[in-house]
């Protein structure tokens, strides 16, 4: 068994292309790399080629696709001879639901509520399932033909539909059969309006699970628990936590179930948790931490300098003629995806309150003059500006941390609701806050169906519209980010990795991800704009001179030379299927439901004109090399820190080197392994990102208790250019690790045409370790420095 924590993770993309085999023999490299946890994606039963797993189909076994578990079985064998552990990803939110492969799912369609898996789904049971499968109506689709009945099934674009009823002879007329099922077959165009069962975002694909009921609970976490038994797995991120009814309780069942199975064998418990700025994931949820989007975003925060904004806002003002206040784009963006997408949901969520509403007037006279369009004002307008995902209030309970959030979505709102309805948004907050008069029962389905509907709210309006729309600053856009706050200064950061080290020292630490918007690398280097705008705003106005004219929106053009110049090289295919679903997710000028093919091919053709053009691929090529300077030195700040701040780093499949990815399934493209061993075992300078990581990893082996529990101190940095430092030190016992890192010195770096700046532009820097030293010496050779030596204590 290996020890806890994790020392580092390497998170893997199962799929068929690479499958438990192929993670096998990439293991004498992880190992040498300094790897001691695989982190898998879902290894479960997924949809027929899924290429990430989070479809689910069946909980309950390892997906033969990628090995089954004797595959599954010989890679964790293969990790155990070397030391090395496995943590997996789970998927407790939802199920894989499409192209008719979840039996569970299919046993409900056949029997409805009566179905033995009815209560695993959340699905309301007042009127049939809407099963939004068909491409028109029901009524045009079998005019078509396109629906039939082949020996006593139905048959749907010539392949098997949904199962019948036993109960309800399969002849006669075709619609009357259909209609006497347990579903409704409709229009896909219905389901944000008609949806009765809770799906992932707005993903009718996969159906929501109700793990908050303990037989659903133990059924479909049967497998992870016995994983854990045999020695196979040490711990689990868990996807996606927020969708769940009662997130912490769940926290606390799973990490009850595993300490009854471990003994004093502790689990490895991180979630999928995004953290709003300045919200912090709750200490008595039994968990190691989140997988560490707050991490990323905080990394990248540091990168920033605070004075590009205002220049590089004012640009894209010009440019676009959308807001650079970030407040004003998320604002719009949630006001529209609550009424496109989710006006089902909040159809239910209104009822639910409505209901309870009604039952609270029996000893509160006043509820009688509360009417649903009241409740539904004030619903809306708590979810335009719901400052985090969601609250954590269940029944007649909720948690203190709430109070903050709650007190801000009142204040918040209180500009959007119509005069004298600011009490009614009072009287729902209060019922969150698990207050409140009525029906108790009423009111924990209340509150449950506001968080269901603010969560998804939240990571579709804002990450998945918003981010596409707003493009001060693409580095500043990525999942869990808060592009409101431009940049993080040294002191944030500090006090940032010191609460890290307080309440969550194992929390996961990450720079990449599979759900990111841009690869580390890209990040890194658009960061260094932010220190040099000037020089940006004139390379782009060259550069739109030659664009202007090809009808494609200045915003959107824009977006993409910020795209091209961080990915940079980058080719046709790989740009030009990034720019289509940013233009869909943008939802303004094309979307995924009424695609714009026209604009889309003006905006394919602009890239295509632009990557033909010899002048502006050379003048990209040059700029690039120009920034390469500050951009390799905030790499390679990235790196140092994920290794050595309180936490467990993951290193995202292939990022060791280069991360030039974009958005998936861009980000999940296949790695070469080979190229990378074959680097490592060659000499590195100390611009080598992968000889710096595994040079760091090496350490984490070397010295585990120093990284895993050695407390964290800033250090102190004087002189002219003590802003551009982060220095600090752990400790542990009688080991001591020094680090210190340039940062926010774009202009300097270029200047100087290397990361490191010469001595003249130190002066007198000095950075107080145990033994005060001048910044110009230690950062002589590289924009970094770390060493292990005794500690003074």
């Amino acid at each position: 068994m290996t020890d806890f924590p994790p020392r580092a993770t390497y998170r893997l993309q199962f799929n068929r292309d690479f499958p438990f085999s192929a993670a096998e023999a990439i293991v004498p490299y992880l190992d040498r790399l300094g790897i001691s946890h695989v982190y898998a994606s879902p290894i479960t039963a997924a949809v027929s080629g899924s290429p990430h797993g989070y479809d689910v189909i069946d909980p309950t076994v390892i997906n033969p696709e990628l090995g089954g578990e004797a595959g599954f079985r010989s890679l964790v064998d293969a990790l155990r001879a070397r030391g090395m552990g496995m943590v997996i990803d789970i998927v407790p939110n939802h199920m894989g639901v499409a192209g008719g492969e979840n039996g569970y799912w299919n046993d409900v369609l056949r029997h409805g509520a009566g179905s033995r898996y009815a209560r695993w789904f959340d699905i309301d049971w007042d009127e049939p399932l809407l099963l939004p499968i068909l491409g028109a109506s029901l009524g045009e689709v079998i005019a078509a033909g396109d629906l039939g009945l082949v020996d006593g099934a139905l048959r749907l674009y010539g392949v098997d539909g949904p199962p019948l009823r036993s109960d309800v002879p399969a002849q006669g007329d075709l619609r009357t059969l259909v209609e006497a099922q347990h579903y409704r077959l409709a229009s896909w165009r219905t389901a944000n309006d008609q949806l009765n069962w809770r799906r992932f975002f707005t993903i009718n694909e996969l159906a929501g699970v109700r793990v908050e009921d303990p037989e659903v609970f133990e059924a479909t976490h049967a497998l992870y628990f016995s994983l854990f038994e045999q020695g196979l797995i040490d711990g689990v991120r868990v996807d996606h936590i927020d969708g769940l009814a009662d997130p912490a309780g769940y926290a606390r069942a799973l990490r009850t179930r595993f300490d009854a199975i471990g003994g004093t064998r502790r689990a490895y418990i991180v979630v999928e948790k995004i953290l709003a700025e300045d919200e912090r994931l709750a200490r008595d949820w039994g968990l190691d931490g989140t997988s560490g989007y707050d991490f990323m975003r905080e990394v990248t925060g540091v990168l920033h300098a605070s004075e590009g904004e205002t220049p590089l806002g004012e640009l894209w003002e010009d440019i676009s003629g959308r807001p650079c206040d970030f407040a004003d784009e998320a604002l719009t963006a949630r006001q529209q995806l609550l009424s496109w997408q989710f006006a089902g949901q909040t159809d239910r969520c209104v009822a639910a309150f409505a209901a309870l509403a009604a039952s609270a007037s029996a000893s509160h006279p006043a509820f009688e003059a509360v009417t649903p369009a009241m409740l539904r004002r004030a619903i809306e307008r708590l979810l335009w500006v719901f400052p985090v995902y969601r609250s954590y209030g269940v029944g007649n309970h909720g948690p203190a941390s709430d109070g903050a959030v709650l007190d801000r979505a009142i204040a918040d709102s209180a500009d959007f609701c119509p005069p004298g309805e600011t009490e009614i948004a009072r009287h729902i907050v209060e019922w969150l806050a698990g207050r409140g008069p009525g029906d108790a029962t009423l009111a924990a389905e209340a509150v449950r169906r506001f968080q269901q509907l603010s969560a998804p709210i939240a990571a579709k309006a804002v990450e998945d519209t918003a981010f596409y729309r707003h493009g001060v600053l693409l580095s500043t856009n990525d999942v869990g980010f808060a592009p409101e706050r431009f940049a993080l200064d040294i002191g944030q950061f500090h006090a940032a990795m010191a609460a890290r080290a307080r309440d969550f020292p194992h929390a996961m630490l990450a720079t990449a991800t599979h759900d990111h918007k841009r690869g580390e690398d890209v990040r890194a280097r658009l960061a260094a704009l932010s220190g040099v705008p000037d020089i940006w705003a004139e390379r782009v106005a060259g550069w739109t001179a030659r664009t202007e004219g090809r009808g494609v929106d200045p915003a959107d053009r824009y977006i993409l030379l910020q795209t091209m110049f961080g990915a940079w090289p980058i080719d046709a295919d790989r740009i030009k299927a990034w720019q289509t679903k940013a233009l869909r997710e943008a939802k303004l000028r094309s979307s995924w439901e009424a695609p714009d093919e026209a604009y889309e091919a003006r905006a394919a053709e602009l890239v295509d004109r632009l990557l033909a053009d010899g002048t502006f691929t050379a003048e990209m090529e040059a700029f690039v090399r120009r920034l390469a300077p500050a951009a390799t030195a905030n790499s390679l700040a990235v790196a140092l820190l994920r290794n050595t701040v309180p936490g467990v780093p993951d290193c995202y499949q292939g990022a060791e080197l280069g991360d030039w990815s974009l958005v998936d399934p861009d980000n999940r493209r296949p790695v070469d392994y080979a190229a990378r061993a074959a680097l490592l075992e060659r000499d590195g300078d100390p611009l080598s990102k992968p000889h710096l990581i595994a040079r760091l990893l090496g350490l984490r082996r070397q010295s585990p208790a120093l990284f895993s529990h050695g407390a964290y101190l800033p250090v102190t940095v004087s002189g002219p250019r003590a802003g551009e430092v982060l220095a600090f030190t752990r400790t542990q016992g009688a080991e001591r690790l020094e680090c210190a890192v340039l940062l926010k010195a774009a202009s300097a770096q270029i200047g100087a045409g290397q990361a490191s700046p010469g001595a003249d532009w130190w002066g007198e820097t000095m950075i107080d370790f145990a033994e005060p030293v001048s910044a110009a010496e230690l950062f002589a050779t590289a924009p970094y420095h770390i060493n292990v030596a005794a500690s003074a204590t």
